[in-house]
């Protein structure tokens, strides 16, 4: 359940608490489904995922959207609430795939250190920014939560964003997607938000 957590931590932003206490609901982790729109009609959304299948998601009738906005790794300081998936190097240290500052009201959602699913041997880590050192490789994090610390390295390509509200007109053919869908026991997957690419940023999670 700590996983879900995080996941809405993240996935979120503005949003976070609110499909935190959702998902705390559910027998079974959502799904977290990410690819390009194929279709969208009414309430029926088609996605080409990154895999290749196509997957089919009822929205809720009051379903919201939400999309990355760019920032700057400068905008990352000591005292920042983020999410972040990384990767360990060779020598263990963690390289940052992404970055998400999320907003403050939501600080302390999610929190810890656990396993994700973005790429192979990959974590998130939602945490306090404790310090930030600058290097040639880009920005040093020290991460603090309960129960532990961990260094990340984010180097300048890894894109930072935060997550607010958008548009349900922002959902468009060929735009890239994360959903956080439920399946039932029927297979069908329904989903409460979509994270939708905006202004040529992705929803890097």
């Amino acid at each position: 359940m700590k996983r879900v957590l995080a996941l809405a931590a993240v996935a979120l932003g503005l949003a976070t608490v609110a499909l935190a206490q959702v998902a705390m609901a559910q027998t079974a982790p959502p799904s977290r489904i990410r690819g390009t729109i194929a279709a969208i009609e009414g309430n029926s959304l088609t996605v080409t995922t990154r895999e290749g299948p196509v997957a089919k998601i009822t929205l809720a009738e009051n379903y919201g959207v939400s999309a990355p906005r760019k920032l700057a790794l400068a905008d990352i300081k000591p005292n920042s609430y983020i999410g972040t998936a990384a990767v360990p190097a060779a020598d263990g240290t963690l390289t940052a795939l992404e970055v998400v500052v999320i907003p403050e009201a939501s600080r302390g959602s999610g929190e810890g250190h656990y396993a994700w699913d973005l790429a192979p041997n990959s974590s998130m880590t939602n945490a306090n920014v404790d310090a930030v050192v600058e290097s040639s490789a880009g920005r040093t994090l020290t991460l603090g939560y309960k129960g532990g610390s961990v260094k990340v390295v984010v180097p300048e390509n890894v894109p930072v964003v935060q997550f607010g509200p958008a548009e349900r007109s922002d959902l468009k053919p060929g735009l890239r997607v994360v959903v956080i869908a439920t399946k039932g026991a029927d297979g069908t997957l329904t989903s409460g938000r979509v994270l939708v690419e905006k202004d040529g940023v992705p929803p890097p999670i």
